[in-house]
């Protein structure tokens, strides 16, 4: 492959290289960094390589694992298989309740957990490859997947989803730029609403049906934080440390039927932010 098809693959991978750096750090600016650095790699290698998309997932992993590991010097217990039969459950992938809430609880994580989990249970990545890049078995990256669950505590797949989950995994896929998810999310007959201080503030007055409600959500609710609104599970857009416009959900059946945005001063005394 030469340099121009190089570059050209890479330009493709990069957002999807982004999106598992900056699920892995939680943080934009410096997952952007990590697959830059990738890139450098690449620039500087002269060895030919068979699979550019799995080798630039690979890097970029493992800068991130040096970046995890710097922030938690400690060292890190050798994992090793056991022999019982693994739980089904633990092979089904959890993306769909992975949210913006998730960066909080992957700090309880190691880093070599937090790696096996985001990358099999929101990317779908083997085993096999995890166990490469973090130099172990494949038994020994899914006991690590298996073990970030158990701290992460998120419900398994086909368990009822709590109105906070379904939150959550529209604000991410929305975030990520999912469009498909976020048409899963969504209840055909969706509804966007503003009230008159939000759509002062920007925000659309109404947008209905399903299709129109992900494309204006589609890459954005980027500083949109979870909260509760009035007591129920929603997201907010701070600014400057203030909350200015209140995402008020209205879930049924598991889908997203409704989202009203409201600035209303009294609406915004409300809202409290959700761990």
């Amino acid at each position: 492959m030469n340099e121009i098809d190089q570059t050209a693959v890479f330009l493709a991978e990069r957002p999807r290289l982004v999106r598992m750096a900056e699920r892995i750090l939680g943080d934009h600016a410096e997952a952007e960094d990590v697959v830059q650095n990738a890139w450098l790699r690449l620039d500087r290698n002269e060895v030919a390589i068979d699979n550019l998309p799995g080798w630039l997932t690979t890097v970029t992993t493992r800068l991130c694992l040096d970046r995890l590991r710097s922030r938690t010097p400690l060292p890190e217990a050798e994992i090793e298989p056991d022999d019982t039969v693994p739980d089904p459950a633990d092979e089904v992938a959890l993306a769909d309740t992975v949210g913006i809430a998730l960066q909080v609880v992957l700090d309880r994580l190691t880093p070599a957990e937090r790696v096996a989990f985001v990358l099999h249970d929101t990317f779908g990545v083997e085993f096999g490859t995890i166990a490469q890049i973090l130099d172990s078995s494949p038994a020994a990256a899914r006991k690590l997947a298996s073990r970030a669950r158990a701290k992460v505590a998120l419900p398994a797949a086909g368990s009822p989803a709590s109105d906070a989950d379904i939150v959550d995994a529209f604000l991410a896929a929305a975030r990520g730029g999912d469009f498909a998810r976020l048409m899963e999310l969504l209840a055909p007959d969706a509804v966007i609403a503003g009230d008159e201080l939000a759509v002062a503030l920007g925000t659309p007055a109404r947008i209905a049906g399903a299709k129109d409600v992900a494309t204006m959500f589609n890459g954005a609710a980027q500083t949109a934080f979870p909260v509760y609104v009035e007591g129920r599970p929603g997201a907010a857009w701070l600014h400057r440390g203030e909350f200015k416009v209140a995402f008020d959900f209205t879930i049924a059946g598991g889908r997203v039927r409704r989202i009203d945005f409201r600035a209303d001063p009294e609406v915004l005394a409300t809202v409290e932010r959700r761990k």
